[in-house]
């Protein structure tokens, strides 16, 4: 059996500002605190839904590092998850990296833009990187697609903060992230990032 017979396409998703709506302080998005203060956007279940039934996986890849900075508890993202698997019961996988960061003195292989998530997810899911997507929000999210091999599509929330690589597309929101996946890869084939319009 061939390689492309036995791996699968996967939409990888950041969570905050992609799925959920952050909590804006200057300019630079924050990760809800507890799950009382966690929202979905409107857009996102029925766009879940549209890229499941086209046949993709859908992988959350989010970097928590308030837990390892200690301003966060890992049971208070357990529950924010908990919550996002009820709302989006579609989801495949959720990988979390709690780690503080390089700058906080703990780096890792798993924190974006490092691609370790996404590699993990491959290797569970037996995905092809190379036929697969990440919609993030963040300059992180660019760069971890670009290492790992994907397509990479941003949502332009107007942060205050600049991107380092160039996405394959630049949305508004998620459902034009949706769409723009949907008109290129209408069949099992290669994401086609030269047919897909910047905005």
């Amino acid at each position: 059996m061939g390689k492309h017979q036995v791996e699968q396409r996967a939409v990888f998703l950041d969570r905050d500002g992609v799925l959920n709506r952050p909590v804006v302080h200057d300019g630079r998005p924050y990760p809800p605190s507890s799950v009382a203060d966690f929202q979905l956007y409107d857009e996102v279940a029925e766009g879940c839904a549209r890229l499941k039934a086209a046949g993709f996986l859908l992988v959350v890849v989010t970097n928590q590092p308030d837990v390892g900075r200690g301003t966060q508890t890992r049971a208070q993202v357990d529950e924010i998850h908990t919550k996002l698997l009820s709302v989006l019961p579609m989801l495949d996988r959720i990988e979390v990296c709690f780690h503080a960061g390089r700058e906080e003195g703990e780096p890792c292989a798993c924190r974006k833009p490092a691609p370790g998530m996404l590699l993990a997810a491959a290797a569970a899911l037996r995905i092809d990187l190379h036929r697969s997507y990440l919609i993030g929000d963040r300059w992180r999210d660019i760069d971890c697609a670009r290492a790992a091999g994907c397509a990479a599509i941003f949502i332009d929330h107007g942060y205050c903060e600049p991107l380092r690589e160039t996405p394959d597309a630049v949305v508004a929101e998620f459902a034009d992230a949706v769409e723009l996946i949907l008109q290129a890869s209408p069949c099992q084939q290669s994401p086609s990032p030269v047919n897909v319009p910047s905005r």
